[in-house]
């Protein structure tokens, strides 16, 4: 008898390995999980052991928002904090590469993992970040969630939030960057000691690219803009700059 297809002993792995992840009933894990009554308080409390500035939901550029939504999580503004399609599509990826390459968190989940989890969300720790998620959103808009987020997530090669990153890269307050800067911190935070543009530029200038392809895609800008925004200088820092 022949023995099934790789591609179909791959997904009975991965169906497995989800069964027993997902054991625990989802009214348990809302149980188990702490209240986020207090969310707002521990962001506080981390950006300042970071010393950084907590941003206000008014404070983010809506440049950087959609940016930011173009390359991580592009159906944030319509899901409550998990992205089942994202998800999905992950969990494809996994099964065809036979790996745990792509988790498919959420802006949300990402939060969370940072103020409760302790920055990881392996094994039990995934489905603690989604029953927080959740909760979250449920106490806070939109808009301060990404504030929260851009706040805290790690900018760049030691350094914490979008704000100290403008400061760092381009010399500048946060709201008065370009196009091509607002996307080149989107694509930081993902992968920030690979992508930090004093550190690597070309990768850096490689990764901006693709958030500018991706904010088309989503139709946040014309090609036009894009292509305007990808011929900026990756680092803008000469001596008259404004400062922060």
């Amino acid at each position: 008898m022949r023995s099934p297809p790789a591609m179909v002993r791959r997904l009975a792995v991965a169906v497995a390995v989800i069964g027993a992840l997902l054991g625990p009933s989802a009214a348990t894990l809302w149980i188990w999980t702490p209240d986020v009554s207090d969310v707002q308080e521990r962001v506080h409390v981390l950006t300042d052991s970071y010393g950084v500035t907590l941003l206000g939901e008014n404070d983010v550029p809506r440049l950087l928002a959609l940016a930011v939504v173009a390359v991580e999580d592009e159906h944030f503004y319509s899901h409550h904090g998990i992205d089942s399609i994202g998800l999905g599509r992950a969990f494809l990826y996994d099964v065809v590469n036979t790996c745990l390459c792509q988790g498919g968190s959420t802006i949300t989940e990402q939060l969370v993992k940072d103020v409760y989890l302790g920055g990881t969300d392996r094994g039990y720790n995934k489905l603690a970040s989604m029953a927080l998620a959740l909760k979250v959103e449920r106490v806070l808009t939109k808009p301060q969630i990404m504030a929260d987020y851009l706040s805290e997530i790690t900018s760049g090669y030691g350094r914490y939030g979008v704000t100290a990153a403008a400061c760092a890269y381009f010399r500048a307050p946060l709201q008065t960057l370009t196009l091509g800067q607002y996307a080149l911190l989107a694509g930081v935070t993902q992968a920030p000691s690979v992508y930090d543009p004093t550190v690597n530029p070309d990768l850096a200038q490689q990764r901006r690219a693709q958030v500018l392809r991706a904010m088309v895609s989503e139709h946040y800008i014309t090609a036009a803009q894009a292509g305007a925004a990808a011929a900026e200088p990756v680092l803008e820092r000469g001596p008259d700059r404004p400062g922060c």
